[in-house]
């Protein structure tokens, strides 16, 4: 089995590259599945079930969240819908929305760190219940949408032996530590971001600097102009061990015509 998974897709510009190179790489890389964090897809805030459409549309299989799940107004309805889009699975009991997804032959797990972000459920002890839960056999692999590095990497060796892969999403610059653990999980800290490479995080520059060097809040917009990079890593797992074989990192160049 190979699974795609990409970092998160910052605003139009992300969006678009994501839609336009989705086909080739799924046929180049023979794909089985591709996840993509979806949580900045609308103008680098949340996400609206038209992208989300749109997204699934061109070959993304799940859409993953994070802390700007909530952004947009009417989400919470489409969370609950019947498309594959996912939230952090450790936000409390009676949140609208799902954080499992699964066809019997994969499943895709969605949680949220707590270090310098909200402090919400022990995305450890959470995805301890969800793996209790399962069938054995099960292929799995966790989005883990964090800011801490180090919070990261202990989710991964928390994990490992247990999962085929776990991914971190949020910081939107991709690690160069994508490895397999001792005991045969897939790692890697941050997938990066599918978004404006002239860019800073995937936000205008000029935005980010004038919030930087005045200390006042300002307005962030996503960079929608020029080269788009598409980030993330190539995750092959063994059919009869259920544990990852390799993991690759992707990363693709695009511009608009």
């Amino acid at each position: 089995m190979r699974i795609l998974a990409l970092g998160d897709v910052m605003g139009k510009g992300g969006r678009r590259a994501v839609i336009a190179l989705t086909p080739g790489l799924r046929a180049e890389y023979q794909v089985d599945y591709v996840i993509a964090n979806g949580e900045n897809a609308a103008a680098g805030r949340g996400t609206t079930e038209k992208i989300a459409r749109a997204l699934l549309e061109a070959g993304v299989d799940v859409i993953t969240g994070g802390n700007h799940t909530w952004a947009m107004r009417d989400f919470s309805e489409t969370l609950q819908g019947e498309l594959p889009v996912l939230r952090p699975a450790n936000y409390p009991e009676g949140a609208p929305g799902s954080g499992v997804w699964s066809d019997g032959s994969l499943t895709v797990m969605n949680l949220i760190g707590r270090a310098f972000m909200e402090p919400l459920d022990d995305p450890f002890a959470k995805v301890d219940a969800l793996l209790e839960e399962l069938a054995d056999g099960q292929r799995v692999v966790v989005d883990f949408h964090a800011e801490a590095t180090s919070e990261k990497q202990a989710f991964g060796w928390h994990l490992d032996g247990r999962v085929a892969a776990v991914f971190g999403t949020h910081t939107h610059v991709p690690t160069a530590d994508a490895r397999l653990l001792p005991k045969g999980t897939a790692f890697i800290t941050d997938l990066g971001m599918c978004g404006a490479r002239d860019s800073i995080i995937g936000t205008k520059p000029e935005a980010v600097l004038a919030k930087f060097r005045s200390g006042l809040p300002a307005r962030l917009p996503p960079e929608e102009e020029g080269v788009m990079l598409v980030n993330g890593v190539l995750i092959t797992i063994d059919d009869k061990t259920g544990q990852a074989s390799g993991i690759e990192q992707i990363s693709r160049s695009w511009e608009p015509d």
